[in-house]
């Protein structure tokens, strides 16, 4: 099957799910791109991704405010709106979206992760989420989300 033209006006995109503090709107899914899936995530400040690692690579693009990212060893990665991130397959990878918040673009070639994102929103707090509840759905979508520290 050929891949056919998307276009996918703001009135006909789902309506945002509430992750663990942040706000997650599909934009497109591999359902309908046949492969990629792009999303568009804002949070306050303090929100994000608790560390984890997938098979898949994920990339990010800040719009708006700043987003602290933690990148394997490499350390802390400030990224002001314009920046670009790229987490490659099997990283260890996490964000927190800075002062004021922030928004962010992130795209993936894994088709699926946007129903990890709605199991998510409808079977965990958006707040403070119970950590066996989390990695449970994590581990069945090939997500592996380490503890938080203590």
């Amino acid at each position: 099957m050929s891949a056919q033209p998307v276009v996918v006006a703001p009135e006909d995109r789902p309506q945002a799910l509430s992750l663990v503090g942040e706000q997650v709107t599909v934009l497109v899914d591999g359902a309908t791109t046949g492969n990629f899936e792009i999303f568009h995530q804002a949070g306050p400040e303090g929100s994000g991704a608790l560390p984890h690692f997938h098979p898949w690579h994920e990339a990010f693009y800040v719009t708006a405010g700043q987003v602290t990212f933690g990148i394997g060893h490499a350390g802390d990665q400030v990224a002001t709106a314009g920046t670009f991130v790229f987490i490659p397959a099997g990283s260890t990878h996490w964000f927190r979206f800075g002062p004021g918040g922030g928004e962010m673009l992130s795209m993936t070639p894994q088709p699926g992760v946007a129903e990890f994102f709605a199991d998510v929103a409808r079977q965990v707090g958006p707040a403070e989420p119970e950590f066996a509840a989390l990695e449970k759905i994590a581990t069945s979508h090939d997500v592996t989300i380490l503890a938080p520290a203590n």
